[in-house]
């Protein structure tokens, strides 16, 4: 039997993941598919990974202050001939403190960070699916509404807002 405390909590959650999905947010995440690509967050335990190494005060803000659970994601396979959206996923935990940062063995690692003051966060990202063709660069640079998306305006970030209508017409195209 489960306790007033579990029964609260789950309930807290459900109606929070809820909630998130009538408010969800969308995001484009860019990865290098020879470092980690989508097929290494499919075959992930459990199909997710912390989206760690984010070293960008405006993508780390975007992940501390906006991102939440539920929220949709395009996964962008960047550094590839061609680049392009190869599939989704979806944030599935809250931020937390990026461990890398406070390992002087990795490549993330940030001597001016502290436990006790972290600079760098990071979400859970689960795996949701994997497109059946490749979305390029160029064919979104060619439609008219997503040749506006944040992805051409601030290129060096990692991590990008989308809005509603840009998912769903990268949704539609599929469909074509």
């Amino acid at each position: 039997m489960l306790s007033l405390r579990a029964v609260l909590q789950w309930s807290f959650t459900f109606y929070r993941v809820v909630f998130n999905m009538i408010t969800r947010n969308y995001w484009l995440m860019k990865s290098e598919p020879d470092v980690f690509g989508i097929s290494d967050l499919k075959n992930a335990p459990n199909q997710t990974t912390m989206w760690e190494g984010v070293r960008n005060y405006e993508a780390r803000n975007f992940m501390r202050d906006k991102m939440q659970i539920g929220d949709g994601v395009l996964f962008y396979h960047s550094n590839a001939t061609p680049p392009g959206i190869v599939g989704t996923a979806i944030i599935s935990s809250d931020t937390y403190p990026d461990p890398t940062q406070f390992n002087p063995d990795s490549d993330y690692f940030d001597p001016k960070s502290t436990e006790e003051k972290p600079r760098w966060f990071l979400v859970n990202v689960t795996f949701m699916s994997i497109f059946n063709r490749l979305i390029t660069r160029e064919e979104l640079q060619s439609h008219p509404i997503l040749s506006e998306m944040m992805l051409f305006k601030r290129n060096r970030l990692s991590i990008t807002p989308v809005s509603e209508e840009e998912w769903n017409s990268i949704h539609k195209l599929l469909e074509e």
